[in-house]
């Protein structure tokens, strides 16, 4: 592993379930790392990064807003690198797109690339989604979904799915600043993330796997696109900042499957909890394949099988005390 002693990073959204991950792996890497929270008071945000192997002497956390540009340029000065993963998360009820998703998404995106380009960052690694992919209803059906597919936008209003919108669009907004300004960015789309938790709060994709294992039905037919260890998200981010020749677009997910073979791996791996039956295709029309990552195998990552991510996950959700 390269040994980046001094090498300064920022990471918006530090605090983050995969920002967790990220900051500890270039921690671990020797980096110097600007981890940016929404509340230095709050000790559920900067608890767990403090604690950090390395986070004494090289982790310096900053409260940032999205929409108020001073907070990011504040906490992008003087790095190299930029990991912009600052981005709300609601998959239930949304009261407010505009507020509560769209404009801290797109113009928070905007906003981060801005004081990246005004500090001379060298590269800065976007993570997107498997949102900014799905749902993409007009993909031809005999193709398996790739980097080259994106969520369809009028879908999603008329759906009422706004996160898959705000991803996508803030996604598009990224490649759009990138070649007006000259700028160097990557992108990460990670799939349904899980594994171990760092922070205290769950995430909405270990959400997922805990209400599944409390009888939920729900079917995703929106969202699922296949799951994916935090720990190879993380990585993924940190191999596409450091290998000059990643370009454009990372579909990050162990394989591309469907939220009833999840269920049912869960169901056969823990007998014990009652987990609902869930139909075969509950993403009717979506392909399935092992090598969808193919980008991203090709520069060494190795990605831990869905067994382990479903047993790292219902570990961590028994060790927080989430499950009994």
């Amino acid at each position: 592993m390269a040994n980046k002693q001094g090498e300064v990073v920022c990471v918006t959204g530090g605090s983050g379930y995969i920002g967790g991950w990220i900051v500890q792996l270039l921690l671990r890497r020797g980096y110097t790392v600007h981890a940016t929270v929404k509340d230095l008071a709050d000790e559920r945000e900067t608890k767990h990064l403090k604690a950090m192997e390395g986070a004494e002497s090289r982790l310096r956390l900053f409260q940032m807003d999205l929409l108020n540009y001073g907070s990011i340029v504040a906490a992008v000065a003087g790095s190299a690198g930029v990991f912009h993963l600052a981005s709300p998360c609601i998959v239930d009820e949304v009261r407010d797109p505009e507020g509560e998703l769209l404009d801290p998404a797109i113009k928070g995106t905007i906003n981060v690339l801005t004081a990246a380009k005004e500090s001379g960052v060298r590269r800065v690694v976007v993570t997107s989604s498997i949102s900014a992919i799905v749902p993409s209803p007009n993909w031809p059906s005999d193709v398996v979904k790739n980097e080259d597919c994106w969520a369809d936008e009028d879908y999603c209003r008329n759906k009422g799915v706004w996160y898959p919108l705000s991803k996508t669009m803030a996604e598009k907004a990224a490649w759009k600043f990138a070649e007006e300004n000259g700028l160097d960015i990557v992108v990460v789309n990670p799939g349904t993330v899980m594994g171990p938790i760092i922070p205290p709060a769950l995430n909405a994709s270990m959400l997922m796997i805990l209400r599944l294992i409390q009888g939920c039905t729900e079917e995703y037919a929106d969202f699922f696109m296949g799951s994916v260890h935090v720990k190879d998200v993380a990585l993924a981010h940190i191999l596409v900042y450091e290998n000059k020749s990643a370009t454009g677009r990372h579909l990050c997910v162990e394989a591309i499957s469907h939220y009833g073979d999840f269920a049912a791996k869960v169901a056969q791996l823990y007998p014990e909890y009652n987990i609902p039956t869930l139909p075969k295709d509950t993403q009717p029309g979506l392909l399935r394949t092992k090598n969808a990552a193919k980008k991203l195998i090709d520069l060494g990552l190795e990605f831990i099988p869905m067994e382990q991510i479903i047993k790292d996950s219902v570990d961590s959700l028994r060790s927080k005390g989430y499950l009994s």
